[in-house]
């Protein structure tokens, strides 16, 4: 009671922020930047180089680096029939999911929880700059770490994650043929997450595992929401 009533509070001061449809602007984002990469791609430049979350870079002066890094696609492309495989994914999923989230939640709430994310992605990428200074080293060789480390792959799946705690019984249908409640589906995903910190792990680069830590944390605090 304690927690909602801090969070009434909070929202009453700034739910005025709230954006409304957040579900469709990320999706809008994540277009974008998927048309850029092709774009550079068509071109032989790396246009998204321009507009990753950099730390080196934004403290040398390019702060657009700290919106502009959200654009960044979750996947990488690798020709038109992924792009429309991705965008069938997010139309058909991840939309619907989103949207659904926030009439439950409500526009600021859910609004919260997406920003939260970017946010501690921010300052993850920060404090890991500052950490490593901007290199890693594996097997004797220093690696830069380039702001392509940061994506909001991790921070569309804690919307998936959210959406499994909200509704734990509430059962679809994998690959429109087999039918699963969602909190199994979340296991899963949770299955695949761990497998990726722990290839991280097994090679040594343990900076890839900050990102997927920093992206999750508004899940990790939504679930005490949850007891």
């Amino acid at each position: 009671k304690r927690r909602n009533d801090f969070m009434s509070k909070f929202e009453k001061k700034f739910g005025k922020y709230a954006i409304p449809n957040l579900t469709l602007v990320l999706i809008m984002c994540y277009v974008a930047g998927y048309i850029i990469q092709l774009m550079g791609a068509a071109g032989g430049t790396n246009l998204l180089g321009f507009l990753t979350l950099d730390p080196y870079r934004i403290l040398h002066g390019q702060i657009w680096r700290l919106v502009t890094w959200v654009i960044y696609p979750p996947s990488s492309v690798g020709g038109t029939g992924n792009l429309v495989m991705f965008l069938l994914a997010i139309f058909f999923f991840y939309y619907p999911i989103g949207t659904s989230l926030e009439r439950t939640w409500g526009t600021f709430r859910y609004t919260l929880y997406i920003f939260s994310g970017v946010l501690f992605t921010v300052i993850a990428a920060v404090l890991l700059h500052v950490f490593t200074g901007g290199y890693v080293v594996m097997n004797g060789i220093a690696y830069s770490l380039g702001g392509n480390i940061f994506t909001t792959y991790y921070i569309s799946l804690s919307i998936f994650l959210a959406y499994a705690v909200t509704y734990p019984d509430l059962q679809l249908l994998l690959m429109f043929v087999i039918p699963i409640r969602m909190k199994w589906m979340a296991f899963v995903y949770g299955l695949f997450i761990a497998w990726d910190i722990v290839s991280y792990l097994r090679v040594g680069l343990w900076v890839g595992v900050v990102p997927i830590v920093a992206s999750l944390l508004n899940f990790v605090y939504l679930l005490f929401q949850y007891p």
